[in-house]
């Protein structure tokens, strides 16, 4: 069986986790330690059982507890050569055989029982990366931090049966909000976040192409709100004749509060 959780999924503060047989992974470790070890305790799971981190990309939103959860319950942790060289000073020094590198584009198996697969997403980071787990017969894909969809993500997030797809804001929201205008910019940028108006694009296409469950993910604590952005991607799907609760399930994953288990 494979199993998949949003502990916490917003500009504050990311961290994912997903098993399948006897293999456990965090996915981003955003938050501090204590707060993800009890997350993982509130849906009847240790930390300690945690076989690795898989971290994205270097923004603090994704890398705050890795450095103290690997340093204190010796859990490996992947990223690709630039990652790990720019987290080099903000994780503090980890053990070199918790550290382990990999290839943008590589697919590489975790514990024998996840077939991890990575590939490049446009982010205003150093090498971003998407990822995609296959286990147990089924597809998991992580569609956050990015600007745009590019045609290689969209080849490589097609065909999965549950998808995290960030619904970061909305436009109006973002434009009359509190943020700098540089900032503003840098949101809405082709490396930026995906507007909940792209989440429903991203979210109907998938959708048509047999993906039955979606989760929105990595929404703004200023410029959005779950329930602006559940309307939004759901009347993306009506356009297309997709019947949520029928033809799909969609849920938001909360930025402040750990969701329910989902099985598959």
């Amino acid at each position: 069986m494979v199993k998949f959780c949003s502990l916490f999924s917003g500009s504050s503060g990311n961290c994912l986790f997903l098993s399948a047989g006897s293999t456990k992974l965090l996915i981003e470790a955003g938050l501090s330690a204590r707060k993800i070890a009890e997350a993982l305790n509130s849906i009847g799971e240790d930390i300690s059982d945690i076989n690795a981190i898989l971290v994205s990309h270097e923004h603090s939103d994704h890398i705050k507890g890795v450095g103290v959860l690997s340093r204190k319950f010796g859990i490996p942790v992947y990223a690709n050569k630039s990652t790990w060289k720019a987290m080099e000073g903000l994780i503090g020094p980890l053990e070199e055989k918790n550290m382990v590198c990999f290839e943008t584009g590589e697919a590489f198996s975790v514990g024998g029982d996840i077939l991890v697969n990575t590939f490049p997403v446009p982010h205003d980071a150093l090498e971003p990366v998407g990822f995609s787990f296959c286990a147990g017969g089924r597809k998991i894909s992580i569609a956050t931090d990015m600007g745009h969809v590019s045609a290689e993500v969209l080849d490589q997030l097609s065909a999965s049966d549950l998808i995290l797809v960030e619904s970061n804001h909305d436009v109006e929201m973002l434009m009359v909000g509190p943020y700098p205008w540089h900032l503003k910019r840098r949101i809405m940028s082709d490396t930026g976040h995906l507007s909940n108006e792209m989440a429903g694009r991203l979210a109907a296409y998938l959708a048509e192409r047999g993906t039955s469950r979606i989760l929105l993910g990595h929404l703004s604590k200023y410029n959005n709100f779950p329930q602006l952005a559940y309307q939004t991607v759901q009347n993306a799907l009506f356009e297309k004749n997709i019947y949520v609760g029928t033809d799909v399930m969609l849920d938001v994953a909360l930025r402040d509060r750990t969701g329910s288990v989902i099985e598959l």
